[in-house]
Formats: C-alpha cells, sequence, structure tokens
C-alpha cells in the first residue's frame, strides 16, 4: 500500500552554518561544531586538527 500526499514537502532552507573541518587535504572528514563535543576537536578518521569553517547547509530544527 502507498501513501502519496497532495501537500508538496517544503524545501529546507540553506543557513550559514559553523563547522569544524579536516586540515588534511586527503581526508574529507567535517561535522557541525554545534554536534563536536570538544572545543578543539581532532579529525575523528585521520586524527589531524580541525579548523572552523563557515558552510552553507540545511537548517536542522
Amino acid at each position: 500500500m502507498a501513501f502519496f500526499s497532495k501537500n508538496p514537502i517544503e524545501p529546507v532552507p540553506d543557513v550559514e552554518t559553523k563547522v569544524w573541518a579536516c586540515e588534511n587535504e586527503e581526508c574529507t572528514c567535517w561535522m557541525r561544531a554545534d554536534y563536536s563535543l570538544q572545543e578543539t576537536p581532532d579529525c575523528p578518521i585521520c586524527k589531524s586538527k580541525m579548523t572552523q569553517e563557515i558552510r552553507m547547509l540545511p537548517e536542522l530544527k
């Protein structure tokens, strides 16, 4: 049984979001700063240092 909604799903707006990004050029790991458990985290994948950046990401509610 399938369910079809007549109401279209509203697109989620992108907002400027602080993220931690891995400094290692070969690693693509990043995380939202709001979900980091440390003030200055190390990369969970390659253990390199991470730097803060601003990215346009979908808003989380």
